[in-house]
Formats: structure tokens, C-alpha cells, sequence
């Protein structure tokens, strides 16, 4: 079975201030067939930074993302939460999304049918693609 490209990020929510606004937008992703979600925990940090893990059945802000098709869950290990926890100011919280980028399948099997090996990809920040493409805008 081909995967396509998969990926993770890690959203801070500053104040822990999780309200669910981002669910409908990763729901028409998911029912467009342009990602598959994997994986999505919530975590949270104390004003004294005690971490707590929180999943999204267990809070009444986090309901929305009960309702998004996916196999949630498995993926991340220990060591994933701890390093997202490690991010998070103390007083906020975060999500931690795993997805597969399946709009890129037949890309990558494309490649793989071709004898081509994908040996390095990186996701460019956004601050210094806006930036650079605001220097080639005003050159």
C-alpha cells in the first residue's frame, strides 16, 4: 500500500484557549481526500507546568473533533508528547496532529513506478516563504 507524504504540527493554543475552530477546516480536508488524519492529542500545561494529556472525548471544547473521520490514534509514542509538551508555554495547551498528505499519491507512486527515491523534503517555514516572495514581489 502506497502512503503519501505524512506530517505533523504541533498547535499552541496561548491561554488554553481551545474552542474547536480548526476542526471544521481539518473536516474538509479529511472529506475532500486531501489528508487522512493518523493521529490527534491535546495536551495541556499548568501556570506551574505540570503536562496533562487530554483526548478530545474527554473535554466538552474538544467535541468538535470527535465528529472527523479518521483512525485516530496509536502513533504517537511517549517520547512525540513529551517533545510537544516541551514547546508549550506554561498556561496553554496545544494540539499535536499526525496526517497523511493523500493528495500526493499519485506523486509518490509515480515516483516509486519511475525508480526514483525521494532523499531529502522539508517543509519550508511560512515566515520565510512570505518573506521571499515578498523580495521577489517588490525586485
Amino acid at each position: 500500500m502506497a502512503i503519501g507524504p505524512v506530517e505533523y504540527a504541533i498547535i499552541e493554543f496561548p491561554g488554553s484557549r481551545f474552542n474547536g475552530g480548526i476542526a471544521p477546516a481539518l473536516g474538509e480536508l479529511i472529506e475532500s481526500g486531501k489528508i487522512r488524519l493518523l493521529d490527534l492529542v491535546f495536551i495541556t500545561k499548568d501556570a506551574e507546568g505540570d503536562v496533562l494529556i487530554v483526548e478530545f472525548d474527554e473535554h466538552d471544547d474538544l467535541a468538535a473533533f470527535g465528529e472527523l473521520d479518521g483512525e485516530v490514534g496509536g502513533l504517537l509514542t511517549p517520547e512525540d508528547l513529551a517533545h510537544a509538551a516541551d514547546g508549550i508555554q506554561p498556561g496553554s495547551s496545544a494540539a499535536l496532529l499526525i496526517w497523511e498528505d493523500t493528495w500526493a499519491l499519485p506523486l509518490v507512486e509515480s515516483i516509486r513506478d519511475s525508480g526514483g527515491v525521494l532523499i531529502e523534503g522539508m517543509r519550508i517555514p511560512h515566515e520565510l516563504i512570505e518573506a521571499a516572495l515578498g523580495e521577489l514581489e517588490s525586485a
